[in-house]
């Protein structure tokens, strides 16, 4: 099925029709007779999209959105409220109610298909961050902080700039937005020098196509996840349905009450700044998923399939990668001496002359404890050599800490060195590499400590 619709009206013929218009489409399709019922059956099943109404018997259908848009489990759901022919009052309500799109009996089936495509795509996208999110959350990273407070920014493209000024004053203190008017013709560059809107109020004759100015907005990834609303007249209805099937997020009839537009657009903002808040959430989790906490570095969790996709790169491309893993020296000293803190520290400065001394392609990572692993692509075995001794020398050559007493801490590590790649039909796998560099290690501690083993592959 291409989703779950939930069809909430009073009367059996109403939701009759709807069922077969919307089963046509193979869309999964339950009812509710009541407002009661569609709060429960909401619960219960997590439609993607909700069909109300204005009249459900126990209730009127603004009361049940305002219900469902309270309620924490099916607050995110779309939301979509039918209402009487030419009553601007009753879409005014159901707008205020929390409705997400407001449909006019009767329901045409282009426009009743065209509109549903639109509210299931924002209620995929949304559904999609929100599991993300949760799961981010079950391990245990905090929610990202939003602002959902601060103001967006909206930019009006009308048909001529005295209709995208003629918007601006309707919506004057009714959006506490910041509002731009901006030009079709010169929009794609202002988004090249980095002005973005969250929301773009498009006529559909903008410029003389609108819907190509869409399909732009969409294509690039600075705007792709920005609002569209598209304001058409009754002679561009058809290209209207296009817009949204293109990409856009909501209709308004030229020449509509502003405050419909008003409250429309607070609706897209609102949507908008969740999702950014969702994209940021995810966007810290898969940090955290990656880093590890006290040094910044890649973690052994990331490092590991990165290496895997290295080496596989390298054996197509014919090409050497270098593989280090090195090791803090007599660290356990350190805190024993010094305590845990200063440990810490120390592993904090050397993580940083790690990665101040590497390419930003190579990879470096904490590997455990006191244990670092590197990997650098493109890499002959005289060119890693050479970082290696470097990276020891950079280590011992002043101290990493400093004591509470003022004494100066210094450490030495010992590195363990393997080549992979091209080598052939004996070219050893990823977990072959990091033996030999574990033997390599553990060859340069045994021997002394603070210097570089090659491992013996690659002898």
């Amino acid at each position: 099925m291409a989703g779950r619709i939930l069809i909430a009206d009073n009367v059996p013929t109403n939701r009759i029709i709807l069922k077969v218009k919307l089963a046509s489409a193979f869309y999964d399709v339950s009812q509710a007779t009541t407002g009661t019922a569609t709060l429960a059956q909401a619960r219960a099943e997590r439609p993607n999209l909700i069909l109300l109404d204005v009249d459900l018997g126990d209730m009127s259908g603004f009361e049940t959105c305002a219900r469902l848009k309270a309620d924490p489990l099916t607050a995110h759901i779309p939301v979509a409220i039918l209402t009487p022919a030419q009553n601007p009052e009753a879409k005014i309500a159901a707008l205020k109610a929390g409705a997400d799109e407001v449909l006019s009996k009767p329901l045409d089936e282009l426009t009743l298909t065209a509109r549903v495509r639109a509210l299931m795509r924002a209620s995929a996208t949304s559904e999609e961050l929100r599991r993300r999110n949760e799961t981010a959350r079950a391990l245990g990273f905090s929610e990202a902080q939003g602002q959902y407070e601060t103001p967006g920014k909206i930019a009006l493209i009308g048909t001529t700039t005295e209709e995208a000024m003629s918007w601006r004053a309707g919506l004057k203190g009714m959006v506490h937005d910041e509002i731009a008017i901006a030009r079709a013709d010169h929009l794609l560059e202002t988004i090249y020098h980095g002005e973005i809107a969250d929301l773009y109020v498009i006529s559909t004759r903008a410029g003389g196509d609108g819907l190509r100015l869409i399909s732009d907005l969409r294509a690039r990834e600075a705007t792709r996840g920005a609002g569209i609303v598209v304001v058409h007249g009754p002679q561009d209805r058809r290209e209207a349905l296009m817009a949204l099937d293109l990409g856009a997020n909501d209709l308004i009839a030229r020449g509509a009450d502003p405050e419909e537009m008003a409250l429309r657009l607070r609706s897209q903002m609102r949507r908008k700044k969740e999702t950014d808040l969702l994209k940021l959430t995810l966007d810290e989790g898969l940090r955290l998923a990656t880093r590890d906490k006290l040094t910044g570095l890649y973690n052994r969790h990331y490092a590991l399939p990165h290496l895997d996709k290295i080496a596989r790169e390298a054996r197509a491309a014919g090409q050497h990668f270098a593989l280090m893993l090195i090791d803090i020296d007599r660290f356990k000293s350190v805190n024993d001496t010094w305590g845990h803190a200063m440990g810490d520290a120390v592993l904090i400065e050397v993580a940083k002359r790690l990665a101040d001394n590497l390419r930003s392609m190579d990879l470096v990572a904490r590997y455990g404890g006191e244990e670092f692993l590197i990997c650098m692509p493109m890499t002959s075995l005289m060119e890693a050599r050479a970082v290696a001794e470097r990276l020891r020398a950079g280590i011992c050559a002043s101290p990493v800490a400093t004591a509470p007493d003022t004494t100066p801490i210094g450490v030495s590590v010992s590195i363990g060195l393997a080549m992979g790649g091209d080598q052939g039909a004996a070219t050893p796998d990823v977990d072959t590499l990091l033996a030999i560099a574990d033997r390599a290690l553990y060859a340069a501690k045994a021997e002394g400590r603070n210097q570089v083993t090659l491992g013996s592959y690659a002898a």
